[in-house]
């Protein structure tokens, strides 16, 4: 290939939008992807993101920047990069307000350069001293914050082992000084639905990378916002979503709550107040808040599930998780009590193992009263004909019921009326209804 002008650049990707022949839409993609593959797309790339000329070409350019710095790093040598990495800032800065998905493409390009330019030392600490400050800057800074700690473990980055844990002892060393950003963000925006999605969205991804001081984390304002969001009944179904990931990473990063003991306290408290949230959901039939809610229920009761069955009704062992999880058994549609059908697996898993009958007798309750609402999802409406079909997702969910009950049903088995018992319970006429 050899080295074609910006305009025509700029008219290829115009075919492969609006061309109304879609062959020729088709030569414009191979062409195109053929340009990103050579060693113009650098250069030409940086011109039409110069040009600004409109969202197709400025998304083309964003997008093979990306892809080049994450496929092709090595073509550059090392002297150019540091004029690259001001370029993409440059460009991300007078982009920011022109689309989303190209905020999101340029960040990404800036953190996949971040993760492989050495040189680049304390890239989160530049990027706040240079941004901070600037209340417009904010959305691509969060972008930038967010996307950083998810392309650590990038299949498509080439870095080594080494590399990658420099990189995350970087971060973590960082990672106080972005939550306090977070919560400036958060204090400044007032209760900015946009920007708390953003900053939900960004602490999240630095819970998933398991960097952040849980001794720093259990005493910030951030966490008391999460739950005051989810407590709300006014708040909007993507709000609500982006607390509940936020509280279901935090719970997942907790997982060996040992170590992270007062973090571990916080989170437990605070999901335990949720109880009557779930329950205005429920009544307002707001099914995606239920979900969520039952998400976090799940997850507490997993991270905590070791707790649960070491040291049953005390301390963070409190067995009012279960309860949670029960409640939302209870709920008419099967897709809410599906959500904790792992964490069911798990508990059974660990008391079998133990072989405890004490252990197992405090446990039996809750598993008889889950099984009763199994039991009732899997009934057929009355008015139902035929044979149900397995390969629906009904049929599904009564096939994942049945694997989930002959997992469980040792502890139900176990009492002293033994078989007859397991015989005559309920969930297995549901489960064999015709």
């Amino acid at each position: 290939m050899e080295k074609p002008t910006v305009a025509l650049v700029y008219q290829a990707v115009q075919a492969l939008y609006h061309d109304p022949d879609p062959a020729g839409k088709e030569r414009a993609s191979v062409w195109l992807g053929e340009l990103q593959r050579s060693m113009y797309a650098w250069e030409l790339a940086d011109q039409l993101l110069q040009l600004k000329q409109d969202v197709e070409s400025c998304y083309f350019a964003a997008q093979t920047m990306k892809m080049k710095i994450q496929m092709s790093f090595f073509e550059l040598p090392p002297e150019t990069h540091i004029a690259l990495r001001d370029s993409l800032l440059s460009h991300i800065q007078s982009l920011k307000d022109l689309s989303p998905i190209i905020v999101t493409q340029l960040a990404l390009a800036i953190a996949d350069l971040a993760l492989q330019m050495a040189s680049w030392k304390g890239c989160v600490h530049t990027l706040i001293e240079k941004y901070s400050n600037d209340v417009s800057s904010m959305t691509f800074l969060i972008e930038i914050l967010t996307v950083l700690p998810e392309e650590v473990h990038s299949r498509s980055l080439r870095i080594g082992a080494n590399r990658r844990t420099e990189i995350i002892e970087d971060l973590a060393y960082y990672s106080s000084t972005v939550v306090t950003l977070l919560m400036t963000c958060v204090e400044k925006s007032g209760s900015n639905e946009k920007m708390l999605i953003k900053v939900f969205r960004c602490l999240g991804s630095w819970f998933n990378l398991g960097v952040l001081d849980s001794n720093f984390m259990a005493n910030n304002q951030l966490l008391m916002v999460l739950f005051q969001v989810l407590q709300r009944d006014e708040t909007s179904t993507n709000l609500h979503e982006a607390a509940s990931d936020c509280v279901c990473s935090a719970l997942y990063a907790i997982e060996n709550v040992d170590t992270h003991m007062p973090l571990a306290q916080q989170l437990f408290q605070g999901v335990l107040t949720l109880e009557t949230a779930y329950h205005m959901a429920v009544a307002r039939e707001d099914l995606d808040k239920v979900l969520n809610y039952c998400r976090i229920f799940t997850e507490l009761c997993e991270t905590f599930l070791e707790t649960t069955v070491r040291s049953p009704g005390q301390g963070m062992g409190d067995l009012r998780t279960l309860e949670l999880l029960l409640i939302c058994a209870g709920h008419p549609q099967y897709e809410v009590v599906e959500i904790s059908f792992n964490f069911w697996y798990r508990l059974g898993e660990n008391l079998y193992k133990t072989n405890d009958p004490a252990l197992h007798g405090i446990f039996r309750p809750y598993i008889q009263r889950l099984l009763h609402g199994l039991a009732r999802h899997c009934q057929l409406d009355p008015d139902h004909e035929g044979i149900p079909e397995d390969t629906d997702d009904f049929g599904e969910f009564r096939m994942r019921v049945s694997d989930l009950v002959k997992d469980v049903i040792f502890l139900v088995g176990s009492m002293e009326s033994g078989g007859a018992a397991a015989r005559d319970c309920p969930y297995r006429r549901a489960l064999h209804q015709h």
